[in-house]
């Protein structure tokens, strides 16, 4: 029996121009990253497909099958000549090199380039990943240097995109020195994997790159002294931020191993956050396809 990498590496994968013409994409739509994957940069999205949702309830460790039921469900479609997109999830590279493996189906039923997916892919987690931390290194800048806003207690935590226990509860220290104007002082920090972080699940909420900008700024950073919310606007973190993320919100295109066309961008984890790919994503499919599979959820009955 072949395995699932062998099956991927067997394909004879389709020209990612060929897959976007199926939903009536040119190329002046794509922004390439090699042959088999591309961003979509559409200009407006109306969405009036009809929508078809996976999900499933008693979640296991090696996952539950929402990503391969999708991916058999939209090819099948294809096969009655309908025009069908799908719209999953990202891999979380913790998963990937964790018990559960792979996020891109199984079996006949996957999306490809597979390793490409479960890996790096067009580098959006790496991305949400560097605005996140971005964020926190301006909140500690600032209460370095004075600390203007009265920063008292810190709710921002760091991420990276990989499982390690001994990053979720630590001290950091920053000592001033002989440095004019500046003061040491240490506090609790931790990190949180990037499919748990509140950069990525703003960006898979964000309709566009003004409202990620907007939604980036309201993020509660801490409490100052006086109670108060303090966020990251006052920080004048938002168009930096913004900037890091502008390729990352450009939804994916790419391929299952028959030829469908299948969007895969963002993917919050559902136990801590809404569990759906981006919204741009699901739009993007329902603006160019008559039929959008889109899978969510981590347990439903969560």
């Amino acid at each position: 029996m072949l395995t699932d990498i062998q099956i991927a590496e067997s394909c004879k994968m389709k020209d990612v121009r060929e897959i976007a013409a199926k939903l009536g994409l040119s190329e002046d739509n794509l922004e390439l990253y090699g042959k088999y994957k591309a961003k979509i940069n559409l200009k407006e999205v109306k969405p009036s497909s009809k929508l078809i949702l996976v999900t499933a309830i008693n979640p296991t460790a090696s996952g539950e099958g929402k990503t391969t039921v999708s991916i058999g469900l939209a090819d099948g479609m294809s096969k009655l000549g309908k025009k069908v997109c799908l719209a999953l999830r990202e891999p979380s590279l913790g998963p990937v090199f964790g018990i559960k493996g792979g996020a891109a189906g199984g079996g006949f039923a996957q999306v490809v380039p597979m390793a490409d997916i479960n890996l790096h892919f067009t580098g959006d987690l790496h991305a949400i990943t560097s605005a996140n931390n971005l964020l926190c290194a301006m909140i500690d800048n600032h209460i370095f240097r004075g600390n203007e806003l009265k920063i008292k207690e810190v709710y921002f935590k760091r991420c990276m995109d990989m499982n390690d226990r001994a990053l979720r509860s630590l001290t950091i220290k920053c000592e001033a020195g002989s440095m004019k104007g500046c003061e040491s002082y240490e506090r609790s920090e931790g990190f949180e994997i990037t499919a748990a972080s509140e950069i990525m699940a703003i960006l898979c909420l964000a309709t566009d790159l003004k409202d990620l900008k907007q939604r980036i700024g309201n993020i509660v950073v801490g409490v100052d002294e006086n109670g108060e919310y303090v966020r990251a606007r006052q920080l004048k973190a938002e168009g930096a931020m913004a900037t890091l993320l502008k390729d990352a919100i450009k939804p994916n295109l790419v391929q299952t191993l028959e030829g469908t066309p299948a969007i895969v961008h963002g993917g919050p984890f559902a136990n801590i956050a809404h569990g759906c790919n981006s919204v741009r994503a699901t739009y993007t499919a329902m603006t160019l396809a008559d039929y959008t599979v889109t899978e969510a959820g981590f347990g439903a009955d969560l």
